[in-house]
């Protein structure tokens, strides 16, 4: 893969539910919702995604597969995709950070970065 910049950003919002969680069992589930904007000339497809998940007692768990929620879906220039995901945690603090893997038109490859972002029970952090 390619150490070029990466022409893709990658905004991240979270949301904890609460009601789908039990703190008494050491779950918390959280949701994210990834926007995938292409700020490059030419259109890319995300072909696979890498995901590290790391709780608050540092103990990681990696995804890894093809596209995301079953779709490889390939994205304009100036324009941006969409999705929602979840994950649950053991510790009501944690994060996630990883890469997308994307392919130009061409076959050339490239990665693009996930930088970590924070999965956090509301008030947790006060």
């Amino acid at each position: 893969m390619s150490t070029t910049p990466s022409p893709v950003k990658i905004k991240v919002e979270t949301e904890y539910l609460e009601q789908q969680s039990d703190a008494s069992d050491n779950k918390y589930l959280f949701t994210y919702t990834i926007t995938i904007i292409n700020v490059g000339d030419q259109a890319v497809t995300l072909k696979d995604r890498h995901w590290i998940i790391t709780n608050s007692n540092g103990e990681k768990s990696e995804v890894k597969g093809p596209g995301v929620v079953g779709e490889t879906p390939t994205i304009a220039p100036n324009t941006a995709y969409q999705y929602s995901s979840g994950t649950v945690l053991e510790t009501p603090l944690g994060f996630m950070q990883g890469s997308y893997g994307m392919e130009y038109s061409n076959g050339k490859s490239f990665a693009a970065p996930i930088e970590p972002f924070r999965l956090a029970v509301p008030g947790i952090l006060q």
